[in-house]
Order: C-alpha cells, then structure tokens, then sequence
C-alpha cells in the first residue's frame, strides 16, 4: 500500500491494521456463529454414531481391530499427543484471547515505530560490547530467518491439505464442511501427524453418512494426502526455501522426527542450518553468490594463465 499509493509509513500502517480488525468484526459476527453451529451438530452426529452402534457386534469387532491396529502403532500416539495440544488451547481460551490481543496491540507499535525502533537497536552494535551484539545479531537472523522459512512451508502445506480435503469431502456429500476445512486446517499445520489424527473424526462422520465405503475413500484419500505432504510437499518446500538439496533435507527430517518426535519436523530443518552457518560450511543464502564468486576466480585465474 505503502509503495503504490505513496503514503507516510504510520498512515499506512494504521489503515491497514484498522481494515484488518474490520475483517476480524466481521468473521466473529458471521462466521464464528455458523462454525458453532456446526462444531456442534458435527459433535452430536459423532456421539450419536457411537451411541446408536455400541451394542452392534459387528461394529464392536471393527473397532476393536481398529484400536488394536492403532495400538500398536504411532497413530496412538500422535492421536494422545494432538488431542492433548488440542484440550489445553480450548480449556485456556481466556490466556489465548488475552495472548492475540497482547500480539496484535505489540506488533502495531512494533510496525508503528519501526524505524525508531531499528535506529535505537543499532547503537546496541556500538561501543566496547559491539562485537556481543553483532553476534548475537547474526546467530539471531540465521536462525529467525530459517524457522520463518519452515513456518512459511507448514503453511502452505496446511493450506495444500485442507483444499484438497475440503474439495474430496465435499464430492462425496460430506456435511458441516466449514467446520470440517476449518478442523483439517489447524490439524495439518501439526507436520504429517495431523493428517492422521484428523482420520479419527472424518471416518466416523463418513461411516455415518456412506457406512464403511465411506471410511474406505477417506482412508485412501488421506493416505494419499499423507503421501504427498511428506514425501513431495515437505522435502521440496524446505529444500527450496532453505537452499539445502532434497536429499539432505529428506535425511534431516527423518532424524529429527526419530530424535525430536513431530516437533522434530519443525525444528529439523533450522536446527540443521544454523548449524551449518555456525561450522561455515553453507552460509544461508549465500549458494548463488558463492557460485558467482567462484566463476569470478575461475575467469581471473585463466586471465592470469
């Protein structure tokens, strides 16, 4: 806005933060009704299917399969880890309300007085104690700019995902599909995991709606999700974005998720990174000017020649 319609930087910043908390007026006021709405018939849906189907033989020895398979997997534990996450956000929606206020009121001022506030941080990097501050400034980009980065990838991950999702369960005639994008979205912003734990849910919701056919499409379309996200989606983002080769960034994120868990798919890549910065063997961001250095000395060497 600022560079197209020419505007002081403090004006720009206050127009765009008050059309931002229009926006948000008018998704609580239209939207946050309806996903309620929907969150809770799609609660009471999943309760009724269980209810109505626990004296079911048949069903009980589905489940029990199920639960055994799940059992002696990782399912189960990402299930318990991603429910856990899920409780302790909604039993603390005060601290969470209170948080994005705190967030959103920082960050105006933040971009209210960016420029006094980088004028007044610079002189941190003078003076006796300069060399303190510079470092800490160096290891402090390296290591912001790549876990932005898979940020960035997760996200646009999550979105890849929940498209997908969405535009499959609504061919098949699924119901609530707001709240249903809404649960896929924030499920796959948790790396690989949330794909699995959302499982749970949509089969239930498809078992009621199309019976076992149903589950069978939603299984095979979340592997196929699954699939995608882990093998193509994430090792490409990140290599991309970080500038490592596909092959490392796959070998980097399989230990980490081994090391760390599904955090580790998170932190792998930056982790790896900064590492890399520290030890000087591949400056972030630096592969195309290294490259342009090198062909420099090759032409000046065969000048010499």
């Amino acid at each position: 806005m600022k560079k197209h319609l020419h505007l002081p930087n403090k004006l720009t910043v206050i127009i765009t933060y008050l059309i931002f908390m229009a926006g948000i007026y008018f998704a609580i006021t239209n939207y946050v009704p309806r996903l309620i709405e929907q969150s809770t018939i799609l609660v009471k849906s999943v309760l009724d299917f269980y209810k109505n189907n626990a004296d079911n033989k048949t069903n009980n020895e589905v489940f029990n399969y199920i639960w055994s398979y799940a059992s002696s997997s990782t399912v189960l534990k990402y299930f318990q880890n991603g429910a856990s996450v899920l409780i302790h956000y909604l039993s603390n929606i005060g601290t969470m309300g209170l948080t994005f206020v705190m967030s959103l009121l920082l960050s105006f001022f933040y971009t209210f007085e960016k420029e006094e506030m980088f004028s007044f941080s610079r002189s941190f990097l003078k003076g006796p104690y300069a060399w303190f501050f510079q470092d800490i400034r160096h290891f402090g980009l390296t290591f912001v700019n790549t876990f932005g980065v898979v940020l960035e990838a997760q996200f646009i991950i999550a979105i890849v995902n929940t498209v997908i999702t969405t535009v499959f369960l609504a061919f098949m005639g699924m119901p609530q599909l707001l709240s249903l994008g809404i649960m896929v979205f924030i499920l796959s912003l948790i790396p690989v995991a949330g794909v699995i734990i959302s499982a749970v849910p949509l089969c239930f919701i498809g078992y009621s709606v199309g019976g076992v056919k149903y589950i069978a499409y939603i299984i095979i379309m979340l592997i196929v999700v699954h699939a995608l996200e882990s093998y193509i989606l994430n090792p490409k983002l990140m290599s991309s974005k970080t500038e490592l080769p596909i092959f490392y960034t796959f070998v980097v994120l399989f230990f980490a998720e081994h090391i760390w868990g599904v955090w580790g798919l998170i932190v792998g890549i930056p982790v790896f990174t900064f590492a890399l910065d520290i030890l000087g063997v591949k400056p972030v961001g630096q592969k195309h000017q290294v490259y342009e250095d090198a062909v420099k000395r090759i032409g000046g060497m065969k000048k010499n020649e």
